[in-house]
């Protein structure tokens, strides 16, 4: 007889897996229908608001390698979401920063990720999402998670 093994759902990991799979397909289907990743608003939302940052500020801002956001600022140039430019204070090196067009589709992407939150923890009450948003944040602090999750 084999030994006994705990079920999957026995596991807060599993629970935490399911819902994020879906909130984060759920919201990756919204930001299709306006031609942007997960990933490129994730970059978007960090640009805006911002005066022109290096690609390496960036990098370390979002916990990823600056091979990685030179991927996603190609592609959303190429989108004339995003521009770089030379640095002022150093015209070796480049800044990126979003379009008048990126600044103006920044706000629909954020009403897009509330519309998910909403559709996805509106079974919730006010002091269950609270409670919900602490606990988690209170994780990624334990486990020094750094990077922002971009898939």
């Amino acid at each position: 007889m084999p030994p006994d093994v705990p079920e999957l759902t026995a596991h807060l990991g599993y629970w935490l897996r399911h819902v994020s799979n879906h909130v984060s397909h759920a919201f990756a289907r919204k930001l299709a229908a306006k031609d942007v990743t997960v990933a490129e608003w994730v970059l978007m939302r960090v640009l805006y608001g911002r005066e022109p940052t290096s690609p390496s500020q960036v990098a370390d801002d979002m916990g990823m390698t600056r091979g990685a956001i030179t991927k996603l600022a190609d592609r959303l140039t190429a989108k004339s979401l995003i521009v770089r430019e030379a640095n002022p204070d150093d015209g070796r090196s480049q800044t990126l920063c979003l379009t008048p067009q990126g600044v103006e589709l920044v706000p629909e992407l954020a009403a897009l990720a509330d519309r998910n939150e909403a559709e996805c923890f509106a079974h919730l009450s006010d002091r269950d999402r609270d409670s919900l948003h602490r606990i988690l944040k209170l994780t990624v602090t334990q486990l020094g998670l750094t990077a922002m999750p971009v898939a």
